[in-house]
């Protein structure tokens, strides 16, 4: 029996990188959510027309691309497993 040492590092190597950018983008979500809140609670607090709506809805569009993307990749990572 003969391994591919080079094959098995570099697949071990692309795994931990996707990895790392996974949940580094799904981190990103999570604070784009968070600072929808804040630009939210803030614009409550200091009554309408603060403008604060239109960067919380930037916020939820971010959060919303991030975790579209790590969904992506899941599904992505799934048909390679299944198919």
């Amino acid at each position: 029996m003969n391994i591919k040492w080079n094959a098995l590092a570099q697949t071990a190597g692309i795994s931990f990188g996707i990895t790392v950018a996974v949940v580094t983008v799904f981190a990103l979500g999570i604070l784009a959510l968070s600072r929808r809140e804040a630009v939210l609670e803030s614009a409550g607090s200091a009554g309408a027309g603060s403008g604060g709506t239109g960067r919380a809805n930037a916020a939820l569009a971010g959060a919303t691309v991030c975790f579209a993307a790590c969904a992506a990749v899941v599904v992505y990572g799934l048909s390679l497993i299944a198919g």
